[in-house]
């Protein structure tokens, strides 16, 4: 590589590696804790490439990307942050910065996203960069770091101020909702308004909803759970607004959905014709058991806002929430936070105050070790039947085949590609199927792919 990068970030050791793994690539480096000295190093011309920190002593990065676009529209500009919120990824896409990465971040990555904007500024392409909306909500508790939360962030930034119908899939209990109104509250649409329909409204209200949230977004709870009629009737509404007089000001359609919305589709639980005016796109919200990693940062914002801001997790604790399967997702986590910071005998809340939370050890069954001499499909079985009685004397929900299915191929492929080190080709033949289909399925189930080692 060649040319000169400036680095703004407060952390010494993040400086430090940075400096010395790009000067190694050959490029000559600027480093500094301060967002006054970064600015002054663009207005003088200095730099070929910014990579900055959000959250700075003196500022917020964020806000210096139009400061930095007036005095230099080619110098193409690096985001990372700590702050891992949907917030912080649409305020990146919006501004249009270069490049956004969420700490931590694997260091080759960002090696390669420093080599691709250096060359775009080779090639002189400047980066039309915006003004973030100073009204931008702050407070969406949408949060997280890991792969799949990213990936989620990434696509709703994407799509968050088009007018595109957005189905928003998962479990009961993983943040649909939260999603939902995100989409609303973080698009240039906030200003109108937000209407909800829920499978109880009756036929005669849907008319009334839509016109009442024209210009917003009308968030359709749960549309596999209206009745027939009603999504017989919602789809001709729709298709009349949108080919009506008043189209320009139709308002934008944002749908709840289970976790395989085009299995209901297809099993009649949800009007094809339906399914497909909502179906734009559809963001998958994953359940809080593929996101463990997320609980340390989940469990404090739960328990700031209850307002339980003294009481904290200890490493014990958190080990016992991680082995926890938590079938009610984020809904379930937050109702048992509320009642360990009201129950627990400390403010530090150990891994025996969970354990006397949780459900009693009859209603389910306490994880078994795996024994790697033993066959696989003893270990599946152990887990199914895990699942099984977690619902005690009540069955699991219906669709349980497919969704089986579904849990056990995202991991499956994501293993795999971890163990071939993201080599797809490889992972392809070590599964046995068709590199396409490998492909399509890495994209459908938003599987990050990753040729590189974490460092950071």
């Amino acid at each position: 590589m060649d040319g000169t990068v400036l680095i703004a970030d407060d952390d010494r050791t993040i400086r430090t590696v940075l400096t010395q793994a790009l000067t190694r690539a050959g490029c000559r480096v600027h480093a500094t804790g301060s967002l006054g000295q970064l600015m002054r190093w663009v207005e003088d011309g200095t730099g070929d490439l910014v990579v900055t920190d959000v959250m700075m002593p003196d500022g917020n990065g964020l806000d210096m990307i139009p400061s930095i676009s007036r005095a230099r529209a080619d110098l193409p500009v690096i985001v990372i942050s700590a702050q891992n919120s949907i917030v912080t990824a649409i305020r990146a896409t919006e501004a249009a910065v270069f490049d956004y990465l969420p700490k931590p971040f694997d260091l080759p990555d960002l090696m390669a996203r420093v080599r691709a904007g250096l060359e775009r500024r080779k090639r002189r392409e400047p980066d039309a960069v915006a003004e973030p909306p100073a009204s931008m909500p702050q407070r969406i508790s949408l949060i997280g770091h890991t792969p799949v939360m990213q990936a989620l962030f990434r696509s709703v930034a994407r799509i968050v101020n088009t007018d595109l119908p957005v189905v928003v899939a998962g479990e009961p209990g993983a943040g649909r909702s939260t999603l939902a109104q995100a989409l609303h509250e973080l698009s240039d649409r906030r200003g109108g308004p937000l209407v909800r329909l829920g499978s109880v409204d009756s036929a005669e209200a849907l008319a009334v909803r839509l016109a009442e949230a024209q210009g917003g977004t009308l968030i359709l709870e749960d549309a596999a759970a209206m009745e027939p009629g009603l999504q017989a009737r919602l789809a001709s509404l729709i298709e009349s607004a949108e080919s009506g007089p008043d189209r320009a000001h139709a308002a934008r359609l944002v749908a709840t959905t289970g976790p395989d919305p085009e299995g209901d589709a297809e099993a009649g639980r949800l009007r094809p014709d339906l399914y497909y005016r909502l179906a734009g796109m559809v963001v998958m919200v994953p359940p809080l058991r593929a996101r463990l990693d997320d609980l340390p940062a989940l469990a404090r914002l739960m328990l700031d806002r209850v307002g339980h801001g003294n009481a904290a997790l200890s490493d014990d604790a958190l080990e016992a929430l991680r082995a926890y399967p938590f079938p009610g997702n984020l809904r379930e986590l937050d109702n048992l936070l509320r009642r360990l910071a009201l129950t627990a005998q400390d403010p530090r809340i150990g891994a025996e105050d969970v354990a006397a939370a949780l459900p009693a050890p009859g209603a389910r069954v306490t994880s078994p070790r795996i024994d790697p001499s033993r066959p696989l499909s003893e270990a599946v079985e152990q887990h199914l039947q895990r699942y099984f009685d977690l619902h005690g004397d009540q069955l699991p929900p219906p669709g349980l085949y497919e969704r089986i299915l579904r849990e056990v191929e995202r991991p499956l492929i994501q293993i795999a590609l971890d163990a071939c080190n993201g080599n797809q080709l490889r992972c392809a033949d070590l599964l046995q199927i068709n590199r396409n289909t490998l492909r399509k399925k890495v994209n459908d189930l938003n599987i990050e792919v990753t040729r590189r080692r974490r460092l950071m």
